[in-house]
């Protein structure tokens, strides 16, 4: 039976640049996907493009072809991403500008759009779309003015469409994770759009490979039994044309794969077991059986699917006011007396000049005396030293100013001991809010371009 092998390289927009550079030159592959986009990273890009309209897509992956193009061509490895984020077109003149550097010529690049739908927001309100906060329920016309993105994840279809064109790299913006492992498989065997297993196969294999070394190793309970972490290799799968795949890496790479970290990936942002939702079907999780059948492999096979959803998810951003977080390091001893002395003195001096947060605008943690694990860990008795954290968030700038001036004093006019400040003053920074909603599919309609390099 024929196989295809399809590898992960990143996990986010900040994960390792050299683990895709690996993942190609480590062994056999036939693909590589990269997941940039987590649920606010598109009103990042939204705020690079408002200073410059050429950027809003991940630079990273620039970098990356930068470093292999000549290797992608030769060896017809195909690369799929998110990358493109909220400007696919500028990424691509990008990809064709570095290919004239380095004189290759004459492979395609896809470009998947139509999942922006921030320009039609009020007209699709005033048809009668709510986008409510899947969370809370409010209609989005309550913030739309302060929406700085909004988009549709697309699923695998139009990535296909891409690659059925003979497009060597594949830039998307939101699309599933999981679609970029989905659409190979769909494209090299011909699968059926409307057939549930297969698409939750495929849905399934991008969810345990999405998010690079974590199913590898990386992020695992057991960490102590993991060789050579530092050399991890990012996930592989070996799809085979039934819907069943196994998980690995290439040989001479850290990490491991087992059930168990096959596992861990599973239950992350899994939701429902019997229906794990995404747009190109819903997926039974709870039918997913998995076998070691050698080292680090793992064997996949038994999964069921249900039809696809009538509505996709829109993942939406907004402004929300403004924050600020300070710390000191408070030593020597008593430090957790001289800490909360230090965080009460900061408040009270705050409201004498008439700056006053409320319990929810306001937060102190006391890092090393139980604050990341509360109830959970218990605290030393008298620990040599503690880190307080400071944050505020209000929608009046000039507050949050404010309480960044009240930091540093506490060095010379606080409690002893007080000596780990650094950093500079806190400074104001935007809060950008996270609004999930859903929209009728109808609604979004993915588009696909694809292009040669031939200069």
């Amino acid at each position: 039976m024929t196989t295809v092998r399809i590898g992960n390289g990143q996990g986010f927009w900040g994960d390792s640049v050299d683990a895709p550079v690996e993942l190609l030159r480590g062994g056999e592959i036939d693909y590589i996907g990269m997941d940039y986009l987590a649920e606010v990273t598109l009103s990042i890009m939204m705020r690079q493009k408002l200073r410059n309209p050429e950027m809003g897509y991940a630079t990273d992956f620039i970098g990356f072809v930068e470093r292999v193009l000549p290797e992608l061509v030769e060896r017809n490895v195909r690369v799929l991403c998110n990358a493109g984020g909220l400007n696919p077109n500028g990424a691509r003149a990008k990809i064709f500008e570095v290919a004239r550097k380095l004189g290759v010529k004459g492979f395609k690049v896809g470009v998947v759009e139509g999942d922006d739908i921030l320009p039609r927001l009020p007209e699709l309100i005033a048809a009668g779309h709510d986008l409510a906060d899947m969370e809370t329920g409010a209609p989005m016309s309550t913030i739309v003015d302060r929406v700085t993105s909004a988009n549709a994840y697309l699923g695998a279809r139009p990535v296909v469409e891409a690659l059925d064109e003979g497009a060597l790299i594949v830039l998307c913006g939101r699309v599933t994770d999981t679609a970029l492992a989905l659409a190979p498989m769909a494209h090299e065997f011909g699968w059926d759009f409307d057939d549930w297993d297969l698409m939750a196969s495929g849905t399934v294999a991008g969810h345990i490979i999405e998010c690079g070394a974590q199913c590898t190793g990386g992020n695992f309970s057991r960490w102590w039994e993991v060789e050579d972490l530092w050399n991890v290799g990012y996930p592989i799968v070996e799809a085979s044309s039934d819907g069943t795949f196994v998980v690995t890496k290439h040989e001479g790479t850290g990490g491991m794969v087992t059930v168990d970290t096959v596992s861990e990936q599973l239950l992350y942002e899994m939701g429902d077991p019997e229906a794990y939702v995404g747009p190109d079907c819903v997926a039974r999780f709870t039918s997913i059986q998995l076998e070691e059948v050698g080292k680090d492999r793992v064997r996949v096979s038994g999964i069921r699917g249900e039809p696809r959803t009538p509505t996709l998810k829109i993942s939406a951003s907004y402004l929300e006011g403004y924050k600020a977080t300070g710390q000191l390091t408070v030593s020597g001893p008593r430090a957790v007396e001289k800490a909360e002395l230090a965080a009460e003195t900061i408040w009270k001096r705050l409201e004498r000049g008439g700056v006053v947060f409320e319990d929810g605008q306001k937060t102190v943690e006391l890092v090393g005396v139980g604050a990341c694990l509360p109830g959970i860990t218990p605290p030393p008795d008298d620990p040599p030293e503690v880190v307080l954290r400071l944050g505020v968030h209000d929608d009046d700038r000039a507050k949050i100013e404010r309480f960044g001036k009240e930091i540093a004093p506490l060095v010379t006019s606080g409690p002893p001991g007080v000596t780990g400040f650094a950093g500079g003053r806190p400074k104001p920074q935007q809060v950008v809010a996270y609004w999930p909603a859903l929209l009728a599919r109808e609604e979004v309609e993915g588009r696909v371009r694809v292009t040669v390099e031939e200069a």
